[in-house]
């Protein structure tokens, strides 16, 4: 599974490398080893050497979430970027880059991972706050950058606003989906859902989330896996549609009693490229 293509993205602390190897096999398609919110700040300096031992050569792939760049932890993270560049065939899958705002920032991280690993490392730009959100075109237009994520608690704590679903979080989402799109980079990830046991709430919100055309979502533990993917994956009577529309050809033509032209096929397509490989498609 690539960077872009990743569904479930579960968030794992750095501090618990106990934890490492359970949440690969929990099965999420990208595992992010978090330095930033899910450890405290007397335990960062011990998480980054976890990160180092993880993501040295071997068949565990990690992605590793940073502090802000402009943050105190920021010369300590680059001394672990550094580190890593030893190991050529690092685990390391990717580099999420938290409170994303500054896209010379951002395009300096990209340009010193490539430099390191001798090539691209893709990196995942996660929007949180109002600048962010004002700057996700030219976030999402840096080279290196393949996929934004958004972060609705964070952005509702900068403006103030309810965290709950709103107008405000809606033209947010709508934002960052837009931007990379624009930038023909992989659709967003959305900001996980802070329901655990409720898993109802968590299909919930990933269908609103593929609705508004984000292509997966962050996940802050594995029991959100599978509620996640479900919802993310086009249902038996999508499948069905998009097959019937496919196979009407491409002139403007009546499905199911509804006018269907290029854009519609066009969408139907895609529904069949998200498909499983067993779903006969």
């Amino acid at each position: 599974m690539t960077v872009a293509g990743a569904v479930t993205v579960l968030f794992v602390p750095g501090d618990r490398p106990d934890r490492f190897d359970k949440a690969l096999g929990a099965g999420a398609d990208l595992v992010v080893v978090d330095l930033e919110d899910a450890v405290a700040p007397a335990a960062k300096a011990a998480a980054r050497g976890h990160v180092a031992a993880a993501l040295r050569p071997g068949d565990r792939r990690f992605a590793v979430r940073l502090n802000p760049l402009d943050g105190p932890e920021r010369e300590a993270d680059h001394r672990l970027l550094d580190e890593l560049t030893g190991h050529p065939d690092s685990a390391l899958q990717a580099v999420m880059v938290p409170k994303a705002d500054d896209p010379a920032a951002l395009a300096a991280i990209a340009d010193r991972l490539a430099r390191a690993f001798d090539g691209p490392v893709p990196l995942i730009a996660l929007v949180e706050s109002a600048r962010g959100v004002l700057a996700a075109p030219a976030l999402a237009a840096v080279g290196g950058v393949t996929r934004l994520a958004f972060g609705a608690l964070d952005l509702a704590a900068d403006v103030g606003a309810s965290s709950d679903p709103g107008p405000l979080l809606g033209y947010a989402r709508a934002q960052v989906v837009l931007a990379s799109r624009a930038a023909r980079i992989a659709g967003p990830l959305d900001s996980p859902p802070t329901e655990i046991a409720d898993l109802a709430a968590v299909t919930a919100a990933a269908r609103s989330a593929r609705g508004m055309g984000f292509t997966g979502s962050l996940c802050i533990h594995p029991a959100q896996l599978p509620a996640v993917r479900d919802a993310f994956a086009p249902t038996a009577a999508e499948l069905a549609w998009a097959r019937r529309v496919v196979a009407a050809g491409d002139s403007a033509v009546q499905v199911d009693g509804r006018m269907v032209d290029r854009p519609v096929t066009e969408r139907a397509r895609r529904l069949l490229g998200y498909a499983p490989p067993d779903s006969g498609r």
